[in-house]
């Protein structure tokens, strides 16, 4: 990397703009990643410039800048652009329906079925005031939705996430309004990626 290059840089969507239409449109991936996503990069190597931290992996400046005051707009902005990367390998066109079995079965051990795994999942999404996250993650042996406020991460909090779900405004507003229990069905009924879960679940 040349002294120039900015340390950090907006990862490819892993799919087209419009494969999650009519769910998410091709509108609003637009914005949601082409400005919102993209923002969140260009602050956090402009706060990075001339400083040790640049250095660091997102997940070390993650992990480094967690509750410290004088670095609250790093964390923000770098938890924002790691939340986001994962949020949209979280869904996938034709989504939803059943797990691989190793998933299933971990799936109904923590919460007796699926159907009880995802309405806690729209749960925590429709609970969760203001902006934040919904979260499906794995601590010791055990799946548990968790949700998190802003740009809080469960990276943080010694668990490993499988999976989340966006339910800042700008993840819906252009297509659902302010219907954020219809994103979240939607989501969970046909785009949630959970062979994305069951890599996570390694």
């Amino acid at each position: 990397m040349s002294d120039n290059a900015a340390p950090h840089v907006l990862p490819p969507l892993p799919y087209a703009e419009n494969a999650l239409d009519p769910v998410i449109s091709s509108n609003t991936i637009g914005y949601h990643y082409g400005k919102h996503h993209k923002g969140y990069v260009d602050a956090l190597n402009k706060l990075l410039v001339d400083t040790e931290l640049a250095e660091l992996t997102l997940e070390e400046l993650i992990a480094d800048t967690a509750g410290k005051s004088d670095k609250v707009a790093i964390f923000n902005n770098a938890a924002q652009l790691w939340n986001h990367t994962f949020y949209w390998h979280s869904l996938r066109p034709q989504g939803g329906g059943e797990p691989s079995a190793g998933l299933k079965q971990i799936i109904d051990a923590s919460f007796g079925n699926l159907d009880a795994c995802k309405k806690q999942l729209e749960t925590a999404a429709m609970s969760q005031f203001g902006s934040g996250w919904a979260w499906l993650v794995l601590e010791a042996d055990t799946l548990k939705v968790v949700k998190t406020g802003n740009a809080g991460t469960p990276l943080t909090k010694g668990v490993k996430p499988l999976l989340t779900i966006d339910v800042w405004e700008h993840a819906y507003y252009l297509d659902y309004q302010n219907r954020r229990a219809d994103y979240v069905k939607a989501v969970l009924d046909k785009l949630i990626n959970w062979e994305f879960a069951a890599d996570n679940l390694g």
